[in-house]
């Protein structure tokens, strides 16, 4: 593993190896500026500056923005940082739309280590360049010891909608094919067994990943898409359920089709949690035209082999109030409801 103590770029001989409570300015947080932020972020003409000026195409743009306070820091397949890009740049794609911009709040407890937020930044800045977006701006606070819980993180996106497709809930019919691009519940498991000190055989690594070089390869490969939905808080049964409700729709999807790796629907069952529930950040449904469904799905493939064809939608509801239900694994057929609750609190 790098020794991020080393290649960290403040003089930490000048602090006691931490961040200390400075609110807004101060000769540490200049140093956080200039010699950690703009460098891992910015770009040769960046200037410090109380906002940035972007260049955006004429046309529809992607808006977004979120928050991440997830518990621990790092865990295995990612941490923070890397979550924060990957959970915004797959809310734009989710619209269709090619990120481009984003901008990076952080609050910061007092006292925490300063290889932590430099490994964090490293972490930031690798996965903004995989997924071809650019840190423009940003922000920095410290609170009190106690209050921050480490890190916390804010994340603002912008992209650019170059189709004119309504990529939205609303555009759903009756004979859509919902795709899932692979396997569900490793995020949310990685985070669980790592807060409950569960060991496996192999280490379940979280899901976290871009998936905008997907959705805009589907598109323009010319696959009539008309919805698309990442499973983050609540899973895949959330998801549907939000997708269905809005379009007042039911959708029906096949248990034997959902791919669950066992380590994952072990750790599932250790815990009590359903896998259709949990959460994912590299996962994503899409409600496909029918004609266009096997086109669609080798290419998921040729990313993913557990990507997979799950169900379809049958039919506009009656009182148009969206239902999903599952043929389960014995040949029953049981609805699929939202939860009371959330089933994993701090997974992102």
């Amino acid at each position: 593993m790098e020794d991020f103590s080393l290649s960290c770029p403040i003089p930490i001989q000048e602090y006691p190896n931490v961040l200390l409570a400075h609110g807004g300015g101060g000769k540490l947080m200049h140093h956080l500026i200039e010699k950690m932020f703009l460098p891992a972020f910015g770009s040769s003409n960046s200037i410090p500056h109380d906002s940035t000026v972007l260049n955006i195409h004429p046309g529809k743009i992607a808006f977004t923005t979120d928050s991440y306070v997830i518990n621990p820091l790092f865990f295995p397949g990612g941490d923070i940082g890397s979550l924060a890009i990957h959970g915004t740049v797959n809310d734009l794609a989710m619209s269709g739309a090619r990120p481009l911009y984003l901008s990076v709040g952080f609050i910061l407890e007092e006292g925490l280590p300063m290889e932590t937020l430099w490994r964090v930044v490293r972490s930031m800045q690798q996965a903004a360049s995989e997924a071809k977006v650019k840190i423009v701006t940003g922000d920095t606070k410290v609170v009190d010891r106690g209050k921050g819980d480490g890190i916390f993180i804010n994340t603002a996106g912008v992209g650019i909608v170059e189709h004119d497709r309504a990529i939205a809930p609303g555009s759903v019919k009756p004979g859509d094919i919902i795709l899932l691009n692979g396997d569900l519940g490793r995020h949310g498991i990685a985070i669980m067994a790592l807060r409950e000190g569960l060991e496996f055989e192999t280490t379940i690594e979280s899901d976290s990943a871009p998936l905008a070089s997907l959705v805009l390869e589907l598109i323009e490969a010319g696959i009539e898409i008309h919805c698309l939905r990442d499973l983050t808080r609540g899973g895949l049964a959330s998801a549907l359920n939000e997708i269905a409700s809005s379009a007042g729709v039911r959708v029906e999807i096949d248990e034997n089709k959902i791919p669950v790796r066992e380590d994952v629907r072990g750790a599932c069952e250790i815990l009590g949690f359903d896998p259709l529930y949990v959460a994912n950040e590299g996962r994503l449904v899409a409600f496909v035209r029918e004609n266009a469904a096997q086109k669609a799905l080798e290419i998921m493939r040729s990313r993913d082999r557990f990507a997979c064809q799950i169900g379809s939608v049958t039919e506009v509801s009656s009182n148009n109030i969206g239902l999903v239900t599952m043929q389960s694994t014995i040949g029953a057929s049981r609805i699929v409801d939202l939860l009371s609750g959330e089933q994993l609190p701090r997974i992102c």
